[in-house]
Parts: structure tokens; C-alpha cells; sequence
């Protein structure tokens, strides 16, 4: 039974099941000028992110493209600015698997800005083999999950005094085979499968978006699947995937679609903060008849330990 509905999965989280799914879509969710409002998008030089990034630019939005490689970056930006004709859109580079520097970076973006209304926390690593950063955490891990969770908790106050602030995190439909786990957060024990390490910082990140919607109830949190898309990191990680699947894979534009929706429709606010979004609806986390329900005390020590983390690269 759990082949079959892991299967269906798949399926529906292709090209075919997005075509299905968008004709329940209703057309005016997006039909709304977001002028006047800051969006940041990390990972925002391609694939999903680039794609959120153009359609927010279209609609108006100020886009700050959070990227890792400069050139790419600038070559993504004027793509963006040529074809919606929207010059409020600003480049800074940042790679997040350095923790300190994720510090560094939202500090210093809460002095030189006065709003930010949406965080979407696009960018993602997958490693084929087990490799460490400066300060000596496994490197996805420091891209994936502390990343993430240092960007959002240093931009919290400035989103909390934004009008109608949002946080939409992008994870991926292999985060159904992973049960939260707060043993091994560098992959140091085992084999290192870089697909599954990925799948398991997947899972965290939805720990962590229904712990933050607790913690922080001003801001409207979510967290989506985008289906399987054909993307540049989809492509790299998983060749192999990438090839059999590619005549069924979503284009950007579908994968970003619930992205901007969550980010823009005032639709998507109406639903409680801290939920799992497919194709603009609410979905369980967990497949049915799963093993990956984690404890509430589970997901409180994950938190604290992220705490704890974050702190020690902080800087004073």
C-alpha cells in the first residue's frame, strides 16, 4: 500500500498532475499588484527561484535576489528586468553554507532596509559526498536547514514590522520517506547518501516552518512541495532520475506557481500559518499509513538544537 501511494506521488507531483490540479485553480488569486512590497528570494538565479522571481517582478513586487554566484546572479537580473520591465530588482551575494556570513547578511539587510513583507527560502544543496564548511558543519546541512533557520530568525523583527508578512519555504516531495531525526544533524554516522540527507533536511524544514508559525504568530508562515521540476539542481544531483523523468517533469513556471500564490494572493492567507502546500492546497505531511510522525518533544529539542547552533556563530 505504501508503494502504491508513494507511486501516486510521483505521478501527481509531475507535469500531467499539475495540468490536472491548475484546472481548480482560480485565475484571479493572482490577478493583484504587489507594488510597494519587498520580496527576498534566495537561490533566485534559476530553476524555481528565478521563476518566482519573475513573476513578482511582473506583478510589481521590489525583488532581492539572494544569490550565490555573482555572474549568474547579474545575468538572471537583467532577464528579469528586461522582460517585466521592472527595474526594483537587487542582487546580493551570499552563499549559505556560510554560516556566519548568513548572520552578517540579514543583519546588515535589517539596517540598510525598511520592510521586507515576504522571505521565500528557495535555495537548496544536495552533495554528492559528505563535505564541511569553515566552521566545520556538513555543508547541506548549513545550506538546507541552519541557513534557513538563521535568515528567518535574524529577519523576523524586520518582517513583523512589514504589513501582511509572509515566510514560504520550498522543500520537496522526498521528504514523505523521512521521519524527523535529531541524533545525526551532521551526517556523521553511516553511509553518505546525498539524496537522502537532502530528503531528511526536507522533513526538518517542515518541523521547522509549523514550529515557527507557533513561535512568531504575526507573520503567516508555509511550506510547499513544488513537484518534480525540471531545474538546473534537479538535473545535477540526479542525473540519472533527471533523464527518465524528463519528458515528465514540471516546467519552472508550474513548480513556482504555488510559490507565488502563497507569496502574493491574499487567498492563501485565509488558511492557518505553519501548513504543507501542493498545488495550492493544504496537504497532509505524511503519507497515509506512514512511520514519520515525530513527537512534539522530538520537534522541540530539533528547535532548541538549531538555537544553540545558530547562536554560536552569531556574531557579537
Amino acid at each position: 500500500f505504501l508503494k502504491f501511494t508513494n507511486t501516486l506521488h510521483v505521478l501527481l507531483s509531475c507535469r500531467n498532475g499539475f495540468l490536472t490540479a491548475s484546472k481548480r485553480f482560480v485565475e484571479k488569486d493572482l490577478d493583484v499588484s504587489v507594488a510597494g512590497r519587498s520580496f527576498m528570494i534566495t537561490g533566485a538565479n534559476s530553476g524555481i527561484g528565478k521563476a518566482a522571481a519573475m513573476a513578482i517582478a511582473k506583478k510589481g513586487g521590489t525583488v532581492h535576489m539572494v544569490c550565490r554566484n555573482k555572474d549568474k546572479a547579474e545575468e538572471a537580473r537583467a532577464d528579469i528586468v528586461k522582460e517585466s520591465g521592472n527595474k526594483e530588482v537587487y542582487v546580493h551575494i551570499l552563499d549559505l553554507s556560510e554560516t556566519r556570513k548568513v548572520w552578517e547578511f540579514a543583519e546588515a539587510f535589517k539596517k540598510k532596509y525598511k520592510a521586507l513583507n515576504v522571505l521565500i527560502n528557495n535555495a537548496g544543496s544536495i552533495m554528492s559526498q559528505r563535505d564541511v564548511n569553515a566552521e566545520g558543519l556538513e555543508k547541506s546541512f548549513a545550506v538546507n536547514v541552519l541557513g534557513i533557520y538563521i535568515l528567518t530568525k535574524s529577519l523576523v523583527p524586520l518582517l513583523e514590522k512589514s504589513p501582511d508578512p509572509r515566510v514560504i519555504s520550498v522543500t520537496s516531495g522526498g521528504m514523505f520517506v523521512q521521519k524527523l531525526r535529531i541524533g545525526n544533524l551532521q551526517s556523521e554516522r553511516g553511509r553518505y547518501d546525498g539524496t537522502m540527507v537532502y530528503a531528511q533536511h526536507k522533513r526538518q524544514q517542515v518541523v521547522m516552518t509549523e514550529q515557527f508559525a507557533k513561535t512568531h504568530t504575526n507573520i503567516h508562515f508555509s511550506v510547499m512541495h513544488p513537484g518534480w521540476v525540471d531545474t538546473p539542481a534537479v538535473a545535477n544531483a540526479m542525473p540519472d532520475f533527471h533523464r527518465s523523468m524528463k519528458e515528465s517533469l514540471r516546467s519552472p513556471d508550474q513548480g513556482a506557481d504555488t510559490v507565488v500564490w502563497l507569496a502574493i494572493s491574499e487567498v492563501a492567507i485565509t488558511n492557518p500559518s505553519g501548513r504543507f502546500y501542493q498545488d495550492r492546497r493544504v496537504v497532509s505531511t505524511h503519507l497515509p499509513l506512514a512511520w514519520t510522525h515525530s513527537s512534539p518533544l522530538e520537534e522541540q529539542k530539533f528547535m532548541s538544537l538549531l538555537e544553540e547552533l545558530a547562536k554560536k556563530f552569531q556574531p557579537h
